[in-house]
């Protein structure tokens, strides 16, 4: 077995951070708030980096639709081994207790509400939870709903991880979802670069915020936010 490699650990962020964080530093503040014990399923591509940030001491089971249970985070340098990669086919490392199986029992564990959580992108999500992360619409996009479907409806809880704004400023949390849905009213949390959000019966409500105020976010999003508490 490949033992894993970790990268050095980044600097904590404090739990109200006072600049919009990285990458990196959001996917450390959804590994903060996983519990012990949960089983997980990542995303490709910015939900893989919640993996090396979990620590062995937590006892969260990865899970990975391509069918592998217990994946450690990314392989690198001599530790890379080509036929053990993610759905994403970046190569990861194995933990003890790791194990492989056929790709349809890896959708059978997704759909059968075996996962505690699943982590995924985003393009938009809406106020009432709804997430789109396979298309834009845009007649040039290339489509790529994966298992996120079954992701979305299968886990017990869906985290989003996302920009809170795209490039030119459009807010990708809303009112009403304008992409089309991979699942109706599936989303528990949101975590951006400017804050967490909750996804309640009541509304968004903001967990906590980077480098900016609640008062400060309500004034460029179009949904109604609860306050922080």
């Amino acid at each position: 077995m490949i033992e894993p490699q970790r990268p050095a650990a980044i600097r904590a962020v404090p739990r109200t951070a006072d600049r919009p964080l990285s990458t990196r530093e959001v996917a450390a503040e959804i590994a903060r708030d996983i519990p012990p014990g949960a089983y997980v399923n990542l995303g490709i591509g910015q939900p893989t980096l919640v993996a090396e940030h979990l620590t062995p001491e937590s006892g969260v089971v990865l899970h990975t639709e391509n069918g592998m249970l217990n994946m450690g985070p990314a392989a690198v340098g001599d530790g890379i081994d080509p036929d053990l990669i993610n759905a994403g086919k970046v190569p990861v490392t194995e933990l003890p207790g790791c194990s492989y199986f056929h790709h349809a029992d890896s959708f059978a564990m997704m759909r059968g509400g075996h996962l505690d959580i699943c982590v995924l992108g985003a393009f938009q999500v809406s106020a009432g939870g709804d997430l789109a992360n396979w298309h834009t619409g845009a007649p040039d996009a290339i489509p790529a709903v994966g298992g996120a479907m079954d992701l979305a409806i299968g886990a017990k809880q869906v985290f989003v991880v996302m920009s809170l704004f795209t490039r030119d400023g459009s807010p990708k949390l809303v009112p009403r979802c304008t992409y089309p849905l991979t699942g109706p009213g599936c989303v528990d949390r949101i975590y951006t670069d400017l804050g967490v959000f909750d996804i309640t019966p009541a509304g968004v409500r903001v967990r906590r915020t980077f480098g900016c105020s609640v008062t400060d976010l309500a004034a460029r999003l179009e949904v109604e936010l609860l306050g922080a508490g």
